[in-house]
């Protein structure tokens, strides 16, 4: 018996049970994800229940590396306070929110935010995950850059591992960077960055970007990472300048 068969099969199995238990999370599909329905010839066919959608969202939520209490920060709850500034950055991830389907595998369908500490690049950037997580079940890698690299070099001497923990954010279809370049850098930095900027670059796969630098900084430090940043993020480039953006300090 095939896979799909043997699929089929447990799928009639749980339908043709008639009780409602209660660890049924879903009783219309038995928690199969599947419900089954009969053409015009009375040919049974198999569908997605309407539960997929957010039992996909959850999965793909748990394979991101978003912490629940970053999987609180929606577009709701970012405040802008009338400050223009904020007003164009929520404006400007709102739009790639709506967008992102339409221009995903373009050179140019990544988003930046770099600049003021405190001005709530991160929280933009988790508002951007968790909508396309939950309304479109789009697959995100959430990578806080300096654990993640610390972690990459540690498993440099080691094939397997390193291709493990880099690959992850390489093959992401969405791909979060959180707090670029922050702390001292190094040589490996760069290496390990350089490779997954330049596999990105290449497969047109697109990343959100937050970072204190601004594109120049992005540069100086590597130029041949700073310009395939720049160009993946042309469009949507939003710097944040001034202590008055500084939420934690009001």
């Amino acid at each position: 018996m095939d896979d799909f068969t043997a699929k089929m099969a447990c799928i009639r199995e749980r339908h043709s049970n008639n009780d409602c238990r209660e660890e049924y999370e879903c009783q219309e599909c038995r928690d199969t994800g599947f419900v089954m329905n009969f053409d015009e010839k009375g040919r049974e066919f198999a569908t997605r229940c309407r539960c997929y959608s957010m039992r996909r969202s959850r999965e793909l939520l748990q394979y991101s590396g978003i912490s629940e209490e970053f999987g609180k920060k929606t577009f709701d709850n970012f405040y802008t306070c009338g400050e223009p500034q904020l007003e164009n950055a929520k404006a400007k991830a709102t739009q790639y929110v709506m967008d992102f389907v339409e221009f995903e595998h373009d050179r140019r369908s990544s988003i930046l935010f770099a600049g003021q500490v405190g001005a709530g690049k991160t929280h933009l950037g988790m508002a951007i995950c968790n909508e396309l997580l939950h309304t479109q079940c789009v697959g995100v890698v959430y990578m806080p850059y300096r654990d993640a690299v610390t972690k990459i070099k540690q498993s440099v001497m080691d094939k397997e591992n390193y291709n493990a923990a880099i690959g992850q954010y390489c093959n992401a279809r969405l791909l979060y960077i959180d707090d670029l370049l922050k702390g001292k850098l190094s040589d490996a930095d760069v290496n390990i960055m350089y490779e997954i900027v330049n596999y990105r670059y290449m497969n047109n796969l697109p990343m959100i970007i937050s970072t204190e630098k601004s594109p120049n900084d992005l540069l100086i430090f590597d130029e041949a990472i700073g310009s395939r940043v720049i160009e993946m993020c042309r469009g949507n480039i939003i710097q944040m300048r001034g202590k008055e953006l500084n939420y934690r300090l009001k």
